[in-house]
């Protein structure tokens, strides 16, 4: 029996755009491939820096562009090592690993239906020491696929400018978005005075490893000079491909690709567990990649993903969450795959 895997946050091979990005590949390689196959800026690739730059509205100093936006974070968590960070509960495992490999103390603000609560989080400062950055996804979040409404982002930006906390915002699903209307960002909110990190991996390709992260000029500076410490310069040839893919205009019709392909998976997880999970509670999120599926009280989703067969799925434990929730990815199988693997996980439960 073959494995259907609803565990990787991952896009299937179907969304990739293959052959556009293997002609993006020939004409950078041809036309600067003498300088990209090199060392370069630990800042990134110039071009894809202003390009970012541009959209956001920031100056291209402000740019720093990473190996994907986990190692923005790393970065930023280098800096905090032996203070405390405040991230979400449940929050994402590789974030949770990458902050506790850096020496950083953890305190929690809760998530639920709509997001990161502000309450909880002005709740546990109160009782703490300030942190140095507060940790969010705020955009169909991982693992719960939860987005934080407009009031509670307002709350939060406004919270962290008056306590002077660094707020990080890890936003690599907005764009990932098929139902409903978007929200702004916390780095809006704020005038643009927060940290916003992001990528192409969602959006284009993971295997680019293209992500980047705006900062204060004087802070995006310590990071780019901690990147090149760190392995001397990122992947140019990747970030060259992207920004070769936009130039092209091949962004915008391949999201729309993408999107409507997600979408349709999105919608099979969603049948799926309505006609399988009747004692169950799950979220429903207008983009991403994850549905949180929340099982009886007392149920251990690790007993369950041991019993279930030719299935595979990530327990809440992974995220920090109690035992009897799953975070399910609908992003990788197709929709009739995804139907059969809520099946066999049903029948384990």
């Amino acid at each position: 029996m073959d494995v259907i895997s609803l565990a990787r946050g991952a896009p299937a091979p179907e969304l990739l755009p293959l052959e556009e990005l293997a002609d993006c590949a020939a004409a950078v390689l041809a036309r600067e491939g003498k300088t990209i196959l090199t060392y370069g800026s630990g800042a990134g690739y110039a071009p894809l820096r202003a390009l970012i730059g541009e959209w956001f509205g920031v100056h291209p100093g402000r740019v720093v562009l990473t190996n994907g936006s986990l190692q923005a974070l790393d970065l930023l968590a280098r800096r905090a090592r032996s203070q405390t960070v405040l991230v979400e509960y449940p929050t994402y495992d590789r974030a949770y690993k990458v902050l506790l490999g850096s020496g950083v103390s953890l305190v929690t603000g809760t998530v639920d239906a709509d997001g990161l609560d502000p309450a909880s989080v002005d709740a546990v400062l109160a009782a703490e020491r300030k942190p140095a950055f507060i940790y969010t996804i705020p955009t169909f979040q991982n693992p719960t696929g939860t987005s934080m409404t407009l009031a509670r982002r307002q709350r939060l930006a406004a919270f962290a400018a008056r306590r002077d906390i660094m707020l990080v915002e890890d936003d690599p699903y907005r764009l990932v978005r098929f139902d409903g209307e978007p929200v702004p960002a916390l780095f809006d909110l704020s005038g643009k005075e927060t940290v916003y990190m992001s990528s192409f991996s969602k959006t284009i390709a993971p295997g680019l490893r293209v992500g980047w992260v705006i900062a204060p000029e004087r802070l995006a500076d310590e990071l780019a000079d901690a990147a090149g410490d760190t392995y001397i310069t990122p992947v140019q040839l990747g970030q060259a491909i992207a920004y070769e893919f936009i130039a092209r205009g091949s962004f915008a019709p391949n999201l729309e690709r993408v999107n409507a392909q997600l979408k349709a998976r999105r919608d099979a997880m969603l049948a799926a567990l309505g006609k399988r999970f009747a004692g169950a509670r799950w979220t429903r999120p207008e983009g991403g990649y994850f549905v949180w599926l929340e099982l009886p009280f007392g149920t251990d989703a690790r007993e369950l993903l041991a019993r279930a067969e030719g299935v595979a799925a990530v327990a809440g434990t992974e995220f920090t969450a109690t035992a009897n929730f799953v975070r399910l990815a609908y992003s990788f199988a197709a929709p009739d795959e995804i139907e059969e693997g809520v099946a066999r996980l049903a029948a384990a439960a």
